[in-house]
């Protein structure tokens, strides 16, 4: 899972993508893409792992990972935008669009957000005319699939002309599936991070106007909103894992920014993690809601899903209650899950497979 941190210059980006690198336990996977574009790659909090981890004492705990891309800023005025910038955003698989909005502050959130979108707008609008064009040179044997293609661009084209985004057209799976390939930056899901100030972080947030504006301008789009303040969580991200609490709790401080950016981003990505365990190692692995049981598998390894024979499946919670996979087994609730069987979040999995 890759994730863009996108925003104006000054709206606090680059603040939270440092807290998010300085995270506890995200070691030192840290990538500089030349002198502007930090990459960070950091572990999935996940409490479950920790808990399977303290029951086997495996020789080694591996929690899922998320990528954190920090895209260098746009200002207000649009500069800064450029193939780069557009060729980093398309290499995501979601934009966390920072926005500045200090109740104190001259700035007007919502203003902000449209610049980085017309922004996206005029790249998508230009590769779409494109296409539409192409498709209409074709004056013989025009599959039905393409015809298709061709209204559905249109449909997004109408939309963009009055400056809205793709994710806006009201787009069936189905439809998403056939344009997939022009990559279009304004379908990319969208978590928009409300960057308060400190002064701020007590306050309830359904009486910070700039927060309500963002929530309905992303209920609009179905898109995620959560509240940070950036310098409060890199200032956070510094400190010892018994002293972060203490100083969470005294601001009323309940999840960290990584909580819940991986949270809003699994949700919009539509993500789900699965468990293994044995002595060797506890890990947990990140597959599509909705996958079937194979599908999972491969993620492990091809021969897996290849050779698949059954899954003995438990849930977490199921596990925790029993103790353990023989008391969980007596009782019959160690499943054996076939092909068909759709994963769900924190089954602990043992594949069967011969190849």
């Amino acid at each position: 899972m890759k994730l863009g941190i996108i925003g104006l210059t000054g709206s606090g980006k680059t603040t939270l993508f440092n807290s998010l690198s300085k995270a506890k336990g995200s070691g030192d996977k840290n990538i500089s893409a030349g002198k502007r574009l930090n990459i960070k790659i950091v572990p999935v909090p996940d409490e479950r792992l920790e808990k399977l981890e303290q029951i086997f004492k495996p020789k080694k705990k591996t929690p899922a990972y998320v990528e954190f891309v920090d895209i260098p800023g746009l200002e207000k005025s649009g500069k800064g935008a450029g193939n780069q910038f557009l060729s980093n955003i398309r290499e995501v698989d979601a934009l966390v669009h920072v926005v500045r909005c200090y109740e104190s502050s001259s700035n007007i959130p919502l203003e902000d957000i449209e610049v980085i979108d017309l922004e996206l707008i005029v790249s998508d609008l230009e590769s779409i005319e494109k296409r539409i064009k192409a498709i209409e040179k074709q004056t013989r044997n025009i599959s039905t699939q393409i015809k298709t293609e061709a209204e559905i661009l249109k449909k997004i084209k109408e939309g963009m002309e009055n400056g809205q985004p793709a994710r806006n057209a009201g787009l069936l799976p189905d439809e998403i599936k056939i344009i997939k390939s022009m990559g279009l930056l304004t379908l990319k899901p969208v978590i928009y991070c409300a960057n308060i100030a400190e002064s701020d972080i007590d306050k309830d947030e359904e009486k910070l106007l700039f927060i309500r504006d963002i929530e309905e301008y992303a209920q609009r789009e179905k898109s995620e909103v959560l509240t940070v303040c950036a310098k409060t969580e890199e200032e956070i991200s510094q400190l010892e894992s018994e002293d972060k609490e203490t100083f969470m709790w005294d601001l009323g401080i309940k999840e960290s920014a990584l909580d819940k950016l991986v949270k809003s981003s699994y949700k919009i990505l539509g993500l789900i993690s699965f468990l293994t365990t044995g002595p060797d190692e506890v890990r947990a692995w990140t597959i599509k809601k909705g996958d079937k049981a194979p599908a999972a598998a491969s993620i492990i390894h091809s021969d897996i899903e290849r050779g698949f024979i059954r899954a003995e499946t438990i849930s977490f919670s199921t596990f925790i209650e029993m103790g353990s996979f023989i008391k969980a087994k007596e009782k019959g609730l160690l499943r054996s899950e076939g092909k068909q069987y759709i994963v769900n979040d924190g089954d602990i999995i043992d594949f069967r497979f011969n190849v």
